[in-house]
């Protein structure tokens, strides 16, 4: 495949020729209830060429045939020619580098039968009902996928690498008088089988939440002190500062890029945040970004300033900056765009039990269900909730409403615990038409000391 990729790229007439080759086995089982709702296996193959020439805009060209490689190259290049631009693009400098990186298989899924996978699934979404008969529905998940990955570019960079994933989700439906309430639980890690066993407790957690949440109360709506658990607050992250980050949607969106200048006071001195696309064993986690890039840790606030941005080499070019190797592509279905990948909130100082001591009465919000975030403008939903009192963590409520603007929130944390975790939850994150990509979030315990939070009307 590397010779196929060599000859290609000699033979473009391009000013540039990037080439992308990849072949994927993945394998999916879910369970709805104790019904299997699917198990399949499967194999995918493909390539993606991107042309550029002077003056011109890019082509490109994505295809399932690998022999036709030749072809899409001449196809790619003929498409950039019929492409005027007003300004010409141009690509920040990257190492020249030739490597072969392997990830860590721990055990290849792909010597695993399909039956021995969705026998382990059966088994865990089986647990969820043990745990009490209010347990009437469920949904499990097992998806795994091992691409094997060639890249190489005019410029002289030619990289192979064995990418792993496998996750595991769980979702528990608990019924009791006319009250439904669900509990999630879910692992994405860039490993293989090995990783995913002994994985119960998993599936327990989410039973046990969906039962605890049948008698669970509504948080009263107000402003209260909240403490974010490590989960919620790097999801929050995430979808707040580093997305705002990304280079390209700042290029793009002039508000954003002036909400977002760099040297500019957005936050707390306690805040420091960054994205760390080579922190190790991660689910974001790749030696080099879809356009050869090596992967970096990009510190994008520090001490609560503003200081860096998210990069491919064409932002980093139209910048003056230099790439961060944060350009993504899905597949090679996909173009690459700018992504993030282990996105977090750096370490404080103390523990848990220190940033809730002296409140009196608040919220301890944990997990999530979801979110969105608009500029300024956020609103995000926790998995549940504690409260607080007395400097204790007390009941648990129902999911908790978290909403504000989002500079006046991040001034407002006034401690960050030193009790930093990376999450391992599945899913992904969605962008420009390509999800579920492959993405970490870390932090430690955050706490805000006034926070609107949503439940139920005073």
């Amino acid at each position: 495949m590397k010779n196929r990729l060599f000859d290609a790229l000699r033979a473009s007439r391009a000013d540039y020729t990037e080439i992308r080759l990849e072949r994927s086995w993945a394998t999916t089982v879910a369970y709805r209830g104790r019904r299997l709702e699917g198990a399949s296996a499967g194999l995918d193959c493909g390539g993606f060429v991107r042309c550029l020439n002077r003056g011109r805009g890019w082509g490109i060209v994505s295809f399932t045939s690998i022999g036709r490689l030749p072809s899409m190259v001449a196809r790619a290049h003929e498409m950039s020619l019929s492409v005027p631009v007003d300004e010409p693009i141009r690509l920040a400098p990257i190492p020249v580098r030739q490597g072969d990186v392997r990830g860590d298989l721990d055990g290849d899924v792909r010597g695993i039968p399909l039956e021995e996978k969705q026998a382990l699934l059966e088994r865990l979404n089986g647990e969820m009902f043990g745990v009490d008969r209010r347990i009437v529905d469920t949904q499990a998940a097992y998806h795994d996928e091992v691409t094997e990955y060639w890249f190489g570019n005019s410029d002289g960079v030619l990289i192979h690498e064995l990418r792993p994933e496998v996750s595991l989700s769980a979702v528990a439906v608990a019924v009791e008088h006319g009250i439904i309430e669900r509990g999630l639980e879910s692992i994405g890690l860039r490993r293989g089988w090995i990783s995913i066993q002994a994985r119960e407790e998993l599936f327990l957690r989410a039973a046990r939440r969906a039962i605890a949440l049948l008698h669970a109360s509504r948080i009263r709506s107000g402003t209260y002190p909240v403490v974010l658990d490590p989960k919620l607050a790097g999801v929050f992250v995430h979808e707040t500062i580093g997305h705002l980050s990304e280079a390209d949607f700042l290029a793009q969106n002039h508000e954003a890029g002036a909400l977002m200048t760099p040297g500019r006071r957005v936050g707390s001195p306690e805040l420091n945040v960054g994205d760390d696309g080579s922190a190790a064993g991660r689910r974001g986690t790749l030696p080099y970004d879809d356009e050869g890039t090596p992967t970096q840790n990009t510190l994008l606030v520090q001490n609560g300033v503003l200081v860096g941005r998210l990069h491919s080499r064409e932002t980093a070019a139209r910048m003056g900056q230099r790439p961060t190797g944060n350009a993504r592509a899905l597949s090679f279905r996909h173009p690459p765009i700018v992504r993030l990948s282990n996105t977090y909130i750096a370490n404080g100082k103390g523990t848990f039990e220190d940033l809730i001591r002296d409140i009196k009465l608040g919220v301890y919000a944990c997990d999530a269900l979801g979110g969105r975030a608009h500029l300024e403008d956020y609103s995000f939903t926790s998995g549940y909730a504690h409260m607080i009192r007395d400097g204790k963590v007390a009941e648990i409520v129902k999911p908790a409403t978290l909403a504000g603007k989002l500079f006046e929130t991040l001034d407002r944390i006034d401690r960050i615990g030193g009790d930093f975790r990376w999450n391992e939850m599945g899913g992904g994150c969605g962008k420009g038409g390509q999800a579920p990509l492959p993405v970490g979030e870390g932090a430690p315990h955050v706490r805000i000391r006034d926070m609107r939070v949503g439940g139920e009307l005073a």
